[in-house]
């Protein structure tokens, strides 16, 4: 059965993992509200099929779907993944979903269920409104009977990196946001942080990358590969309206010791070029308000950094690009042991506001006691 804890995930012996540890699943939601998926969905709901089909050949998946869309996710998707009825607003269960720590004394997983308020809540977010997306979390832990702690913080996982040994990296523009907890100061930010995160680091960097919808999450810029090793976002071209934000994130990277006292590796990741709207797009969009305004000509983050990583394979976004050979290289060099699965239509997950690692959450596996 689980439970509503009032204590803290640190001085229980919880810690957040790296991404790169090992699994026991992965979640994802179903999309279908027309105000941000073009068609009624139907051409991003095709493109789900082949980002689970993927992870599901390295991990179990388990995909939420709406009363109205259950039968249809249910046809269309591997009979082999879970698909579960669940209420939402929208699908980015990165930053919905629960946040899955562990205890390598006890081997035991709990789950860290942060406020979630849409990017912004009424202060820029970027729907409304997103009270069903509060509770995903909590269904998720209840569907796996694993002890919940709820943060007194508001924060998305996609606004956070770990490195499961004590640093968290992450962005001032996201979790220091006016929107977000800018009342409570970098400080105390910090403090809770490291208590239901059970770190003891948190590498700040002063902002993501422009085009962003979230307010600079973190994982459009950078990433730990494994402990120690970061992959950052990358332009050579000084002219480029990304490369001070890259700069600035490389220098402080390259200046900072982690957790442990070590210097941080960081190997750099070619941009795609920057994508825009059309017109065709855009009018596939239902205008509801409380949205965000997507239109022709506007502007597109797009990155390779928003990968996911599986227990056997690292599902990579492609863009049609001339760099995506040059990303799925890069990145088999740093995961040798993983297949690369490049999902070519990604286009269609940007188009909602972010793209593969977005929509996906993690669910860490109990660890093995040594």
């Amino acid at each position: 059965m689980a439970r509503s804890l009032t204590s803290i995930p640190k001085a229980d012996g919880f810690r957040f993992p790296g991404e790169f540890e090992r699994k026991a699943g992965c979640w994802l939601g179903w999309p279908e509200r027309p105000d941000v998926w073009r068609n009624g969905a139907k051409p991003a709901q095709k493109v789900w099929v082949d980002i689970v089909t993927a992870i599901a050949s390295s991990e179990p998946v388990t995909v939420c779907a709406s009363a109205a869309q259950y039968a249809n996710a249910r046809r269309m998707l591997p009979e082999h993944v879970r698909v579960v009825e669940m209420t939402c607003n929208d699908t980015w269960f990165r930053d919905s979903g629960a946040m899955t720590v562990v205890n390598d004394a006890t081997g035991e997983v709990r789950g860290i269920d942060f406020e979630f308020n849409a990017y912004g809540g009424l202060d820029g977010g970027l729907y409304y409104p997103w009270d069903k997306d509060d509770q995903i979390a909590q269904k998720m832990l209840e569907i796996e009977r694993l002890d919940r702690y709820r943060a007194p913080l508001i924060a998305e996982n996609g606004g956070i990196q770990s490195d499961g040994q004590g640093s968290i990296l992450t962005t001032e523009q996201c979790l220091l946001n006016r929107n977000r907890n800018a009342h409570l100061g970098k400080e105390e930010v910090t403090r809770r942080l490291l208590d239901y995160l059970g770190a003891e680091q948190v590498i700040w960097l002063p902002r993501g990358c422009k085009f962003d919808e979230t307010d600079g999450h973190i994982d459009d810029l950078a990433c730990f590969v494994r402990p120690g090793v970061v992959v950052m976002q990358w332009t050579d071209d000084r002219d480029d309206p990304q490369w001070e934000i890259y700069q600035e994130a490389y220098d402080i990277l390259r200046s900072t010791r982690d957790a442990r006292g070590r210097e941080l590796e960081v190997h750099k990741l070619p941009q795609p070029r920057v994508l825009e709207w059309t017109a065709e797009e855009a009018e596939g969009l239902d205008h509801i308000d409380g949205t965000h305004v997507r239109e022709a000509g506007t502007r597109i983050c797009a990155s390779y950094i928003n990968y996911y990583c599986g227990n056997s394979a690292i599902v990579l976004p492609l863009f049609n690009d001339p760099k995506d050979g040059e990303a799925r290289d890069i990145l088999a060099g740093l995961f040798p042991k993983h297949r690369i699965i490049g999902i070519e239509n990604s286009r269609e997950i940007l188009l909602g506001g972010g793209n593969v690692a977005c929509i996906t959450m993690p669910q860490y596996a109990a660890p093995i006691k040594s």
